[in-house]
């Protein structure tokens, strides 16, 4: 069995779990609240207690070594039930006794992230983000409205690999610059053609990846940005009440997506350097990296999972900011009445006009 963290009130003993409203641990059952520099001393406090010196020396040594299966298995401390979870599991409710658990060995040493953003919006928050999220969409589906049911919500601290680097970039661009006039019966068009350059340093960071397998790498950039000035030190009493993953894609294997994210907004930010041109071809660029460094940080995302007509959906949204994403089904029917009206209306602004043409 592997070590479970759980945080229990100094007051009563029930388990307390962070409340993103009041931004404090809170205990459910005495309402009693804690700040979390009250908390991290209490910890430390039980931290610097000596073990019992009760060791006897056997003649074999006796080895626990966990399956190959991915799979892990805790004692809850509340009720003595088993929690089986996934290996890359860091934070849960046990299904015994729905408390709190943390598993101590998975957010530990070389685990440890560097930084959490504590949940700032709560489940009800998501669900609001969800309904406005279907406000204003004229080609969804009413039966997707009226019968669509929110399968899953869950609250979950998802890992991420933050990248900081100094960029050195260059770039060179074809541009055009196109003019025309009129001289008696003729008409003149004079293009000109230019050798763009652009080069400039530039600094990144907190550039995010996710890392995690199981989490659409495109919908958990959807809803950056977060604010990492909200950013605070890790405490692993920030994930009891939630969801949390451990990284199961290492920092090495998250190099290219951070390169290319780096190499992307350091050419637009060249490129947005010019302007004036008729046409503008880019030719080739550079990218030189320095000073790179990265962090291990958990972010809060809420996740809701709806199923229409058989298919799930999956939607996302920020646990900081509020910022909500995902795809939505198209009614056809409704698609192309829509164009089939579109069409008549430019139809008939067009025989208008030729109509005043004529009459003119």
């Amino acid at each position: 069995m592997s070590e479970v963290m759980e945080y229990k009130c100094p007051c009563c003993g029930g388990s307390i779990e962070f409340q993103s409203s009041i931004q404090k641990m809170k205990c459910p059952y005495c309402d009693t609240e804690f700040e979390m520099e009250t908390l991290k001393s209490y910890d430390n406090v039980l931290n610097d207690s000596k073990e019992d010196e009760m060791t006897w020396q056997t003649s074999e040594k006796s080895t626990f070594a966990e399956d190959d299966n991915d799979l892990s298995v805790y004692v809850c401390n509340s009720c003595g039930g088993e929690i089986v979870t996934e290996n890359v599991t860091v934070a849960t409710n046990c299904p015994f006794c729905d408390n709190p658990v943390v598993m101590a060995r998975g957010v530990s040493g070389d685990l440890k992230p560097d930084y959490v953003i504590p949940f700032k919006l709560s489940k009800a928050d998501a669900k609001k983000g969800f309904l406005n999220h279907l406000k204003g969409k004229i080609l969804l589906p009413k039966l997707f409205k009226d019968e669509n049911h929110i399968d899953e919500i869950k609250s979950i601290y998802v890992p991420f690999w933050l990248f900081d680097a100094d960029v050195h970039a260059s770039a060179f661009y074809k541009g055009t610059r196109v003019r025309s006039w009129t001289s008696g019966n003729y008409r003149y068009t004079e293009t000109s053609h230019y050798a763009i350059t652009r080069e400039g340093n530039m600094g990144f960071e907190r550039v995010p990846v996710d890392g995690s397998k199981k989490m659409p790498d495109e919908l958990m950039e959807s809803i950056e940005p977060y604010d990492f000035s909200k950013a605070v030190d890790f405490h692993t009493a920030y994930l009891s009440g939630y969801l949390a993953d451990r990284y199961d894609v290492d920092a090495e294997m998250s190099i290219p997506r951070a390169n290319n994210r780096i190499k992307n907004s350091a050419e637009k930010m060249l490129r947005d350097t010019v302007f004036g041109y008729t046409t503008v071809v880019p030719q080739r660029n550079n990218v030189s990296l320095s000073n790179q460094e990265n962090k291990y940080a958990l972010l809060p995302v809420w996740l809701l999972n709806t199923t229409y007509k058989g298919q799930r959906y999956i939607f996302a949204m920020n646990g900081q900011t509020g910022k909500f994403v995902g795809n939505l089904p198209i009614d056809w029917g409704a698609f192309w009445r829509w164009f089939a009206g579109l069409f008549v209306g430019f139809s008939a602004i067009f025989i208008l006009i030729a109509k005043i043409i004529a009459y003119m």
